[in-house]
């Protein structure tokens, strides 16, 4: 089977791969797509007016004759008469395993309901409760009888289906060596070689519990001791070495450390695979199959859903948990709320001391004064923080939507943790809303702040103002997004280079790893930090190709800003050791849920699906009906409430909560797949929908694994 033998080994090191003639031949392939790309952003704008629909049948019908021709060529062949035979009998042997029977559902849920004779089924046992015991679900299922149900030749079929699982697999290795999650089914199905014996909650990523309601969430008693570890940055990466003479001999850690070139490679192929015509032609299908197949799905069941879900006491869409997994702190509070805090303030303490300038201290009143209004006379209108039609693909426009009645000044002494006030009024207002969540008990988020890298201080003052505020609540866990705007900071002369940049950013967290007794603050802070974010307007050009020849980010001395996927790989890079790093130490680690797929190219896709454990916004993911609005989305997109409760449930997982957490707001065994993970009485997502999304994913994965085999067969054959 095609499998990458270096996986076996993971994550303790970072293979190096011996760069191939096939790899060269693929790199040169991702330079044409990167160049065509970047022709494409050059004309689109020009031409977007008169840009051909993919769907047009112009230009379609040539490419059909060629396709039939081809298809009526491999019917003749005697040899793929022989490959449909070995295929067709795999997916009979497939197929037969596809529809779960009684047994495999008494009881406790025990068994996957689908399995692929190449998939084991997992034995790992764990000392936790098992959710109380459900009947099969009974449901009708959409299945379709033939060889290969594809659409497309056995040839084609073969190479896309040996395609995905390569990228699959360069996703896996990626995401095992950061501690990133990677769904354990796929694992199986790839052919991972501890996917049938490591226990089901292995890989999950680390996050610190919330305190109990008796301990202080403020304590800084518990740090542990130092290591007296030597951090050195080289070539934008932190490297950690053991002692001074380890550091001199260049003699680092036995951590997983990244290697540029193995993962220009990588993307490379991923680039390539963007281009090839069976892949795409698969994967198009097979979309259009899958919608399809939904829908018939509801029409069939749908009132079988809503069944289970009347059954189910106590629990309702109000009632199950949820995150929003993506609020900037600056914006977590509404605009009506923004407004009344301003004018409390103001009526309150209008003398107070609120800001300096050269030298001269200035009060609230006068901050107003010279801004020439009366915070009587604002209204929300006026106050002009709304993201509305106008800000849509607008980065800009969204940017300057934080600055109240478009004045810095009020962005700066409201919503700034930096200020004058220490991030007083900030804070308040962070509380406030921790409050409302705490109150309504089932909703949580995971609001963003800052660090921009202009300097190592920004972290433990961030730090100082979680703690000196007292802004930690149950219902919140905080990510950083770091701003790509390293062309501002240089072009102001602020940083010499970007892998100072990189070192203000990270070198603080390697420091507080080593030695939290002389961080404390800052160690204590980073318990309740779950990931990073990476921010930005990803419409901003650029002609520059990452790769192994791109300037080190130690000699990026220009004041041109990086490309999209020169950050994030130095970002991900360095949370991948420090991750590693941490887990050594037995902390908690962080996710990398960078924006991706905004109005950026296709690469930045590209470069994160290597990176990212998951992309917490993107507008060309909205078609995946991932609003935070529920009620907008319901209405936009028709969903039932079993749909709500499946993307609530959905958010849960995706978000920083602990194990521990998703464990009570989920169940027992959350981490487990299919309707063995889900536990109705928490969710009040119905069986039924959870046997369908199951079912339906390891139905497409045997299509991969399957098509391998019939190769290996076919080899041994000859």
């Amino acid at each position: 089977m095609f499998v990458l033998s270096l996986l076996a080994e993971m994550p303790r090191q970072f293979p190096k791969l011996n760069i191939s003639e096939v790899d060269e031949q693929v790199r040169l392939l991702a330079e044409k797509v990167f160049a065509k790309v970047l022709r494409e952003e050059d004309s689109k704008d020009a031409l977007s007016l008169f840009t051909v629909p993919e769907d047009c049948p112009i230009g379609q019908k040539e490419a059909k004759e060629r396709e039939l021709q081809k298809e009526l060529a491999e019917q003749k062949s005697v040899e793929t008469a022989k490959r449909k035979k070995s295929f067709k009998m795999i997916r009979s042997q497939s197929l037969s395993l596809q529809m779960p029977t009684q047994q495999d559902w008494k009881g406790p849920p025990a068994a996957s309901p689908v399995m692929s004779p190449t998939t084991p089924v997992v034995t790992g046992a764990t000392s936790q409760p098992t959710p109380a015991p459900y009947a099969m679900p009974e449901f009708q299922r959409v299945t379709i009888s033939g060889d290969y149900c594809a659409g497309i030749t056995l040839e084609d079929y073969e190479q896309a289906a040996k395609s995905l699982a390569k990228a699959l697999m360069i996703r896996e290795k990626y995401a095992r060596l950061a501690y990133h999650r990677f769904p354990r089914i796929t694992s199986q199905y790839l052919g991972h070689p501890r996917a049938d014996t490591a226990p089901p909650e292995e890989g999950l990523p680390d996050f610190h519990p919330p305190p109990l309601p008796q301990e202080d969430p403020y304590c800084l008693d518990d740090a542990p001791p130092n290591l007296d570890y030597l951090v050195h940055m080289q070539g934008g990466i932190l490297f950690v070495y053991d002692n001074k003479k380890m550091l001199e001999r260049q003699e680092p850690h036995s951590l997983p450390y990244p290697d540029l070139e193995t993962y220009t490679v990588d993307m490379s192929h991923v680039l390539a695979l963007i281009t090839d015509g069976p892949t795409k032609t698969y994967c198009h299908r097979r979309l259009n199959f899958l919608e399809s197949k939904f829908s018939l799905h509801e029409m069939l069941n749908e009132m079988s859903e809503f069944k289970e879900l009347k059954s189910n006491p106590h629990r309702d869409f109000y009632n199950v948990r949820k995150v929003d997994t993506h609020i900037h702190a600056a914006a977590c509070m509404n605009q009506k709320h923004l407004l009344r805090f301003i004018k409390h303030t103001y009526q309150t303490e209008p003398d107070r001391t609120v800001a300096e300038k050269r030298g001269q201290k200035i009060t609230l009143r006068q901050v107003f004064d010279s801004l020439h209004m009366d915070p009587y006379d604002l209204t929300v209108d006026s106050l002009d923080v709304h993201a509305g039609r106008q800000t849509f693909h607008r980065f800009d426009k969204f940017n300057s939507k934080y600055n109240p009645v478009g004045a810095s000044e009020l962005r700066d002494l409201y919503l700034k943790t930096e200020n004058y006030l220490g991030g007083e009024y900030f804070a308040r207002m962070v509380k406030e809303v921790a409050r409302e969540l705490e109150e309504s008990k089932y909703q949580y988020s995971e609001p963003r702040l800052s660090i921009y890298g202009r300097s190592p201080e920004e972290w433990p003052n961030l730090a100082r103002w979680f703690i000196q505020h007292k802004v930690y609540s149950p219902n919140m866990r905080w990510i950083i997004q770091v701003p790509r705007i390293y062309d501002i900071f240089r072009s102001k002369k602020l940083l010499p280079n970007f892998g100072k940049m990189l070192e203000n950013i990270f070198l603080p967290l390697f420091e507080a790893t080593i030695n939290p007794q002389d961080h404390r603050e800052l160690h204590l802070f980073l318990k309740y930090v779950t990931g990073f974010d990476s921010v930005d307007d990803e419409s901003k050009h650029s002609d520059h190709m990452f790769s192994d020849k791109s300037p080190s980010p130690d000699v990026w001395t220009s004041e041109q800003n990086p490309p999209y996927s020169y950050y994030l790989y130095y970002m991900y890079a360095n949370i991948m050791v420090l991750n590693n790093l941490r887990r050594e130490r037995g902390l908690s680690t962080f996710l990398f849920r960078p924006h991706c797929g905004e109005a950026g190219s296709i690469t930045h896709l590209v470069s994160a699906f290597l990176t990212a454990d998951n992309i917490s916004h993107g507008l060309l993911l909205k078609k995946e009906a991932l609003m935070e609005e529920y009620a907008i989305a319901a209405q936009v997109w028709k969903l039932s409430t079993c749909d709500l409760c499946e993307i609530a449930r959905n958010s849960v997982l995706q978000s920083g909560l602990s194990h521990q957490e998703k464990q009570k707001f989920l169940g027992q065994n959350y981490y487990k797949e299919g309707p063995e993970g889900n536990d109705i009485r928490k969710t009040n997502v119905a069986q039924i929908r959870m046997a369908f999304r199951y079912e339906t994913l390891c139905n497409e994965l045997s299509f991969l694994s399957d098509a391998m085999k019939s190769e290996e067969i076919t080899a041994l054959t000859k």
